[in-house]
């Protein structure tokens, strides 16, 4: 049964990587048939019900994922704009601020090969403690990552956010600041930085983030949704 489970996940999170909803998704609804209570595939069916405009059923989907793990921020980021999507803004808004606020020498040489895969693995395992809302061992393996791979944007914006959703905001700037440095190209990083900064009530600046990031991604649906979020500044 064991293994029917992990081949059902990998061939949802595989088919899912590709952009093949059809088989994501089948494959997703077989593996919650038997393990109901996860949330980040909860979460994934919810994209993929967003994606193929079954907006009522992601929303559905995206609220389960949120009832399994109350500090599930994407979820809470994605169900934001499922509910701009169906007009619904006053809500949109309420799940967005909700979220914004949850939020060395002598050693032997490796491999580049390998270092990228033991990289990939720290990755993998903080992620998971990420969704068990266990933000202090995310960071753990994050800085094990970076430590093998320490120019990879997408690295440092997963540290990033598990720095900002364990309330230590400060440093979770410095380190979406570091990745677009890194790599200006790199939308989740300027996406997050403007996040960051509304949850401490500088909208200002949140709102510059987004506006430069949609000018390197001009069709960024997300960045449009947040971007209505931003508060009239007050003299």
């Amino acid at each position: 049964m064991q293994q029917k489970l992990d081949e059902l996940y990998e061939q949802g999170m595989d088919a899912f990587a590709k952009g093949d909803y059809k088989n994501a998704e089948k494959a997703f609804v077989a593996f919650l048939e038997d393990n109901p209570d996860f949330a980040d595939v909860r979460n994934k069916m919810g994209v993929i019900y967003n994606q193929t405009n079954r907006l009522d059923l992601a929303v559905k989907s995206f609220k389960k994922a949120l009832e399994l793990n109350p500090g599930y921020t994407e979820a809470s980021l994605n169900l934001a704009i499922t509910y701009s999507d169906l007009g619904r803004y006053e809500l949109s808004r309420e799940v967005f601020e909700s979220a914004a606020r949850f939020t060395h020498t002598g050693q032997r040489e490796i491999d580049p090969y390998i270092k990228g895969k033991l990289s990939n693995e720290h990755l993998r395992v903080g992620c998971i403690y990420y969704e068990l809302g266990l933000f202090e061992d995310a960071i753990e393996e994050y800085h094990k990552a970076l430590r093998l791979s320490p120019a990879f944007a997408d690295i440092i914006t997963q540290l990033g956010i598990a720095l900002r959703d364990n309330g230590q905001q400060d440093e979770a700037i410095k380190e979406f600041t570091r990745a677009k440095e890194l790599n200006p190209h790199y939308i989740p990083a300027w996406l997050h930085l403007g996040i960051t900064y509304y949850a401490r009530g500088f909208y200002g600046l949140a709102e510059e983030e987004w506006r430069e990031a949609l000018k390197i991604e001009p069709d960024n649906a997300a960045l449009k949704t947040y971007l209505t979020f931003v508060k009239p500044q007050t003299s």
